[in-house]
């Protein structure tokens, strides 16, 4: 680490939950985000900005107009550009140490499965259940973390899953068998800030995994009522019986 990067990096080393060490990991660490929309919009700056060493974002979308009151790392400029190329344009102005790719193509099983290894961790910022599954069952295969989170409405949640862990539920063990999309934005709408507050919860939750810092949340659900502005923690455990674990 040169003296530029402990001078901007300085009031994450002054934590003695992160130090140099915590701070050094996150430079040598390389993120996948699924997803450059609203929860993409809160976790990539702040992860740029942290000191990720390389990011990598994954999205086949293109801005949309109506897109921009949630999706704050798009401006207007932005409209009818790949989300992934646009964030990747703004995390480079924001932190130019930090390796950025954008990989425009939807995070399909098959890319998932053959991709996940050369990633240290995963945000899930794709608000899409056929995604969550498929990265489950890669992320199984691979061991690798991920970080889900998802808002629609008024209401958000967030949770990790670490496969390295060998109690850790997986994604199938808190959703067995979950419908194809059920409630979205573009059909429920959304409250533009419900986004921030749960995309820079998910970005606090990557940066402690790859630090080892603090106790990421395994095995517990975090949900927030932006109605009531209430939040509830729900433990959930490793289901013995889950087939994508049993595969695993």
């Amino acid at each position: 680490m040169n003296d530029q990067q402990l001078l901007r990096y300085s009031r994450h080393i002054f934590l003695p939950e992160i130090d140099i060490d915590g701070q050094l990991a996150l430079l040598n660490s390389h993120v996948l985000v699924i997803g450059a929309g609203g929860l993409g919009s809160a976790v990539l700056p702040y992860l740029a900005a942290s000191g990720v060493g390389r990011i990598t974002v994954a999205d086949d979308d293109t801005v949309e107009l109506s897109n921009l009151p949630r999706q704050v790392i798009h401006a207007d400029d932005s409209v009818g550009i790949h989300k992934a190329g646009s964030a990747r344009q703004r995390l480079l102005q924001l932190n130019p140490g930090c390796q950025v790719t954008a990989e425009i193509r939807r995070a399909d099983a098959d890319w998932l499965t053959s991709a996940l290894g050369q990633f240290d961790l995963v945000v899930d910022c794709s608000d899409n259940v056929t995604v969550r599954y498929a990265l489950n069952e890669a992320a199984l295969l691979h061991k690798v973390p991920w970080v889900s989170g998802a808002a629609v409405a008024m209401d958000g949640q967030i949770t990790v899953f670490d496969p390295r862990l060998p109690t850790a539920p997986c994604y199938r063990c808190l959703y067995p068998d979950l419908k194809e999309q059920q409630l979205n934005c573009s059909e429920s709408g959304v409250i533009s800030p419900l986004v921030g507050v749960i995309g820079s919860l998910q970005a606090l939750e990557a940066l402690k995994v790859l630090a080892n810092s603090g106790e990421p949340l395994v095995g517990r659900l975090l949900t927030y009522d932006a109605r009531h502005g209430s939040f509830r923690e729900w433990k959930f455990r490793k289901n013995n019986q889950c087939p994508a674990c049993v595969q695993c």
